[in-house]
């Protein structure tokens, strides 16, 4: 067993025991290169079923290629698909110019709580890595938010040798991350051995391709001429630009992006 059969052999058991120990769990789709991985996952872990909702939390920014992706791909694999969304604040206006911090808060925390309570979900899982961003690495496998989905950070149980608390007081909503222990490249080089579909804002266009993709307002391509799953590979190996240097939310302040964490976000 090689590192990736081992990393895909550990996703697929959280999954498993996720759906086994929950009542109603969901899976956020975001429609990146993680979620992907993640919804692959999903299918082999059940057959080639999603036995689950897969939910997007449309902020109405999104890139266009992403929502057509999106579209696309709920139609060539049957998901079960659910769109949520915060339409008060969307009607009140809400964008990036109110605050990046602010408009992440409105549309896609407090979106995403939305679809929460409208499905009754005990449990959410998400496509998150630990490398990717420091907050993330204060995440478990299993990590209990409370009924309105606030995460203590001091507050979360010891995970040892792949053992998961999954039994917790009643009212409390989990996240669930079985791509923790990945790297980004361990997702592109699984991208490559699967052949996963992607969004093509990944590879690049003009010299700029995506490494990152959230809002459009948000999100800023990087200098590239890697145009193949094979050639970001080999750029990932040398680069020491940071996975998230294009997301403006993570510029905010110093603790914007744990802030956010703290209070829901995805």
């Amino acid at each position: 067993m090689n590192d990736l059969d081992a990393l895909e052999s550990q996703s697929v058991y959280i999954l498993r025991e996720a759906f086994n120990r929950l009542d109603r769990i969901g899976l956020l789709w975001s429609i990146g290169k993680d979620s992907n991985v993640l919804l692959w996952l999903v299918r082999k872990a059940f057959l080639g079923h999603v036995p689950f909702p897969v939910i997007h939390v449309d902020t109405h920014h999104k890139i266009p290629e992403m929502i057509e992706f999106r579209d696309r791909m709920a139609r060539e694999w049957n998901l079960p698909l659910v769109i949520g969304e915060n339409r008060p604040a969307l009607d009140s206006g809400m964008g990036p110019d109110r605050g990046r911090v602010e408009c992440c808060t409105a549309l896609k925390t407090e979106g995403l709580k939305q679809v929460v309570a409208d499905l009754k979900l005990t449990g959410v899982i998400a496509g998150i890595r630990r490398d990717e961003e420091g907050t993330r690495a204060k995440e478990r496998v299993f990590s209990p938010r409370s009924e309105t989905a606030e995460w203590d950070v001091r507050d979360q149980p010891p995970e040892f040798w792949d053992q998961f608390k999954t039994d917790f007081p009643p009212g409390t909503h989990l996240r669930i991350h079985p791509l923790l222990a990945w790297t980004e490249l361990d997702v592109w080089r699984y991208i490559q051995r699967e052949s996963i579909p992607l969004v093509s804002l990944y590879f690049a266009t003009n010299g700029k391709r995506y490494r990152s993709l959230g809002c459009a307002p948000c999100t800023s391509p990087i200098e590239s001429e890697a145009n193949s799953v094979e050639e970001i590979i080999a750029e990932l190996e040398t680069t020491r630009i940071a996975e998230r240097a294009g997301r403006a939310q993570d510029r905010a302040s110093e603790d914007a992006f744990e802030r956010l964490r703290v209070g829901g976000y995805m």
